[in-house]
């Protein structure tokens, strides 16, 4: 398996970034792949699929491109810049890319086709460019109008998982990050089930990246960074929360009741305001009429704050439930 081995140093460095070039890869990957996890992401396809497709149908060394970087087991390492320090914009991002010499690019490629010989057309110079090229036209053209929501969506989960770092650890929080890693305890981080060595990540520092297609991958840049890129919460990816029952909503009002239904778990304002729509004011009056009702209750969790339904709200939701 996939392993790497991580010190207590790298725990404690350890911190979650947000990353344009990589919600836009993991939004490339799901373009050529063409497979939705759930309706919102089947609405975004059926919206840009015919544009991407159209775009490689006119330029086929590009599209035999992104097919070998994309692999079999394995996404070529220039494809998976990791993120660098800060937050760097995505024109940044795709400078280092490329950036990228020609040479290296090509073994890239061999490798993501698990040691095949290269194709005929891809054996030249202009294979970073021509994928940094196509990765920001993905971006203009099918990230960035959603970008805003993305970026709440984004900052939504690593607010409930840095919440979880307070409750449970670290182990916790990594465990279920995404399929097929696990922390197995005594300084291993099972990172996929490939047969690989272990790899000692000693002393760097451990990124962990969310986007939000149902997509992921590892990268790094050795020795001072490792990242991890991972989906979010799929709760948060669905077109919307569920409604609330109707006897709820004439009680409280639609969105008051559908806040309070979405309480089933603590959840934060940034992630209510992700999940509801709802602007971060509204989510917050709403909140502090439910609070003064005491069906809802404010506790901290490191550095945020959550909110989840007490007693005489759960009683009061369940009974809607069950009429």
């Amino acid at each position: 398996m996939g392993l790497w081995l991580v010190d207590a140093d790298t725990l404690a460095r350890s911190r979650f970034v947000r990353s344009a070039l990589a919600e836009t890869t993991a939004a490339l990957v799901t373009l050529e792949r063409a497979s939705a996890a759930h309706p919102g992401e089947r609405a975004w396809l059926d919206a840009h699929l015919p544009a991407y497709r159209a775009r490689l149908a006119d330029d086929p060394v590009t599209a035999l491109l992104v097919r070998a970087a994309l692999g079999r087991t394995w996404l070529a390492d220039f494809l998976t810049q990791t993120p660098g320090e800060g937050e760097p914009s995505l024109e940044e991002e795709l400078a280092r890319m490329r950036a990228t010499s020609p040479a290296a690019a090509r073994h890239d490629l061999t490798v993501s086709l698990g040691r095949s010989p290269l194709p005929a057309a891809l054996r030249r110079d202009d294979l970073p460019g021509r994928l940094a090229d196509l990765l920001e036209w993905v971006w203009t053209e099918a990230v960035r109008p959603s970008w805003p929501r993305r970026r709440r969506i984004i900052e939504a989960d690593v607010v409930a998982r840095t919440g979880r770092v307070s409750q449970g650890g670290w182990a916790a929080t990594l465990d279920d990050l995404r399929p097929g890693m696990r922390w197995l305890g005594g300084s291993r981080l099972q990172i996929n089930a490939h047969d690989n060595p272990p790899r000692a990540v000693h002393g760097a520092q451990l990124l962990l990246v969310p986007v939000t297609p149902a997509t992921g991958w590892v990268s790094w840049d050795a020795p001072h960074r490792y990242a991890v890129i991972y989906p979010c919460a799929g709760a948060l990816t669905t077109p919307g929360p569920p409604p609330a029952p109707d006897s709820l909503a004439r009680l409280l009002g639609p969105a008051r009741a559908s806040v309070l239904v979405l309480l089933d778990t603590p959840k934060s304002t940034t992630h209510l305001v992700a999940l509801t729509g709802q602007t971060l004011g509204s989510v917050g009056r709403h909140l502090r009429v439910l609070r003064e009702a005491r069906l809802v209750r404010r506790r901290r969790a490191g550095r945020s704050v959550l909110y989840d339904r007490t007693t005489a709200g759960e009683v009061l939701v369940e009974a809607q439930r069950t009429a």
